[in-house]
């Protein structure tokens, strides 16, 4: 397949101290030669996120020709969680190729090119960023976290039959078509939209997924991680209701 486009899909709640960074960080990276759009969706966020992403969005487009990487900012009127946001973003989106990218930096844009390399030399459908087959650098932190996240990993793998290594990673990228077919079905509003999605990729018959092994720099909570363990018993649920009991 002759890959021309890329919507980077950005979801955003709250992040007024990275979001500029993380836009900027963005436009300046490396998609293999496809041509960016990037999307914004700022989930009624309550601090200045939305002001600020509005006021960087026109200086931009006064001082650089934004065509080449068109920016959408798609501000939500009520705060209803991730996997909402991104929904939104994937039924606005226009790519051959969209992915999925955190606000907060925690997954890195130089990582582009390892994602993208799938699709190009596999014909991938759907290419997973793992951050347990890596080499590259990986923030030491939480050591309950990243057993909760190889059980849920291993649980959806059952329920599955895939042999993913990371099913809750943020970084998820899809050929366009296939996920804004399944976008309407989505139903997860928060962070569950990382089992759902999984369970509903899963049942289509000869999708090709891959993984690659991607940097991850994750955060504390004090810095302002939002995921807590009453996510991970969620996604427990979820994993049960999108492989066995929702269509």
């Amino acid at each position: 397949m002759d890959y021309k486009t890329i919507s980077i899909l950005i979801p955003v709640y709250n992040e007024e101290k990275f979001i500029v960074h993380t836009l900027q960080r963005v436009i300046k990276s490396d998609t293999s030669g496809l041509k960016k759009e990037i999307l914004i969706i700022d989930d009624c966020s309550s601090d200045g996120t939305y002001k600020l992403l509005k006021q960087e969005i026109s200086r931009l487009k006064k001082e650089v020709k934004t065509s080449s990487y068109p920016i959408t900012l798609i501000h939500k009127e009520v705060n209803e969680g991730k996997g909402a946001a991104i929904k939104k973003g994937l039924t606005e989106s226009k790519g051959d190729i969209v992915i999925i990218q955190d606000a907060d930096l925690e997954y890195d844009p130089e990582d582009y090119p390892l994602m993208l390399s799938p699709f190009v030399k596999n014909n991938a459908d759907v290419v997973y960023g793992s951050r347990f087959i890596t080499d590259k650098p990986h923030r030491v932190l939480y050591y309950w976290h990243s057993v909760a996240n190889r059980f849920l990993t291993m649980f959806s793998n059952m329920c599955t039959n895939l042999n993913l290594t990371d099913m809750e990673t943020g970084y998820k990228a899809f050929r366009g078509d296939l996920i804004r077919n399944i976008a309407s079905q989505l139903q997860s509003k928060k962070f569950g939209f990382e089992p759902e999605v999984t369970a509903r990729l899963s049942k289509i018959k000869d999708i090709n997924f891959y993984e690659v092994g991607i940097s991850y720099t994750g955060r504390t909570y004090a810095e302002g991680k939002k995921i807590g363990w009453k996510d991970g018993v969620e996604a427990l649920g979820e994993i049960i209701k999108f492989n066995f009991l929702s269509k």
